[in-house]
């Protein structure tokens, strides 16, 4: 992280999302420079990002980025200024996301394929179809992967966030 204005900006939101989201419930090795997470924007019904554009790498065009469906985004009742945000994320063959952090809990369940994931401090681990990990506010996801060269990989993510869905993904 960097000591600038705008960095130092992201350490202090990340810590406060954090602290406010810990309490509420809920998505694991390749080089960085690999390739690149989304190269397209899916905006929120008040027409805002949901995610930000994962930077250029070298050697990006090596392998595929991942796709992101957004198929729901509704407010929490029972938990005032929280929101939950659903979306599809495609991976197709080899396909590779590189580190970046979510502002509040994820929980990923893959429904398709292999995901291989690894979230900072842990080993990296392959997840199969029916099984699920979650990310706690503001972890570094080292990155995700589908590690197959023939087959396509899916799972679903569910966010808890602050209110109005996004930005969902914060790149390092």
């Amino acid at each position: 992280m960097n000591s600038s204005p705008l960095g130092v900006h992201r350490a202090l939101a990340f810590g406060a999302l954090s602290l406010a989201a810990a309490w509420v419930l809920l998505v694991p090795a390749a080089p960085r420079s690999a390739a690149r997470w989304i190269d397209d924007l899916c905006s929120t019904a008040l027409g805002r990002p949901m995610f930000a554009s994962a930077p250029a790498a070298a050697g990006s065009a090596a392998r595929p980025a991942t796709r992101v469906q957004p198929l729901s985004c509704e407010p929490l009742p029972n938990v005032p200024g929280k929101s939950q945000t659903t979306v599809l994320v495609e991976f197709p063959p080899l396909a590779y996301s590189p580190a970046h952090r979510h502002p509040g809990s994820v929980t990923a369940v893959v429904i398709e394929g292999t995901v291989r994931s690894q979230l900072q401090g842990t080993p990296a681990h392959d997840y199969q179809a029916g099984q699920s990990f979650f990310e706690p506010p503001g972890t570094l996801h080292v990155f995700a992967e589908n590690p197959d060269p023939s087959r396509s990989a899916k799972l679903l993510a569910f966010f808890v966030t602050d209110e109005n869905c996004g930005p969902l993904t914060v790149y390092e």
